[in-house]
């Protein structure tokens, strides 16, 4: 018996960890990836990203360049990067086929587990969205997406979800907010309704934000939320002024506050 439980332990430590997969739906074309197909990707090399925004440090991974699994993506298009804990990012297929800042979709392999994210959390992997280059694009920390699982084309956001849209009549400021909110907001919350983030709540039903929070609560909550409601379950990450300028920001509170008065049952 004991050299049965012996020869068990010694073939569960010979086999080898489980290979990830990634779906790709691109141009109505889906494939799939297992983690240790990508690490052996013709394209595959070893990347340093300095300023890693989900370890906050220096990181060096094995990775493959988005634009060599995105065959059939035209610059006009657009992507959502879908995470397994519900995060949606929302992404421009320009940002992703461009040469200016770089996107690597980073391979953690099984073998090799990356760093926890923080005590009592997984890692990044078993994909994770990277940038070489970031800021040249304004790539923002929302444009991050770790724990991928899906990657898919979809029509643009105001097609796809005509309740998250201002008025006819709503100002220029109003409109920037609406990019704002596209940006750094959906990947995490639904308004209206809208939106594929199981991540977050709705920041429009039953409440907007901008009808409970009164002063600079709402935006001083923005960029540390910690600093107002100190929780350990908090998810919600800061935007400081390097991500999000305080003209960004007003414009992100225009719409919300433009969006209280349109309030949409989905």
């Amino acid at each position: 018996m004991q050299r049965l439980l012996i020869g068990l332990l010694a073939l569960l430590c010979a086999t080898p960890a489980l290979s990830a997969e990634l779906s790709l739906e691109i141009a109505a074309t889906p494939r799939t990836w297992s983690s240790q197909a990508l690490l052996s990707h013709p394209a595959a090399q070893w990347i340093e990203i300095p300023q890693d925004v989900s370890y906050k440090r220096a990181m060096r991974y094995r990775a493959v360049p988005l634009a060599s699994l995105l065959q059939g993506l035209q610059p006009g298009d657009h992507l959502q990067l879908l995470a397994s804990d519900g995060f949606a990012a929302e992404l421009p297929a320009a940002l992703a086929l461009g040469i200016t800042s770089l996107a690597w979709l980073a391979i953690e392999d099984p073998a090799n587990p990356w760093p926890a994210l923080a005590p009592g959390k997984p890692s990044a992997g078993p994909f994770y969205l990277v940038w070489e280059n970031p800021a040249a694009s304004q790539i923002g920390p929302e444009q991050w997406p770790f724990q991928l699982a899906r990657i898919r084309t979809l029509a643009p956001v105001a097609e796809r979800y005509p309740q998250l849209l201002p008025a006819g009549d709503a100002t220029a400021l109003i409109h920037s907010g609406f990019a704002q909110y596209q940006k750094h907001c959906m990947a995490c919350h639904r308004l209206n309704g809208a939106g594929d983030s199981q991540f977050g709540p709705d920041l429009n039903l039953p409440y907007s934000p901008t009808e409970y929070f009164s002063g600079d609560f709402l935006a001083r909550y923005i960029r540390a939320p910690q600093s107002l409601r100190r929780w350990p379950q908090g998810r919600m990450p800061g935007f400081p002024v390097e991500v999000l300028s305080e003209q960004e920001l007003t414009a992100v509170l225009a719409y919300l506050q433009h969006m209280a008065g349109r309030k949409l049952q989905p």
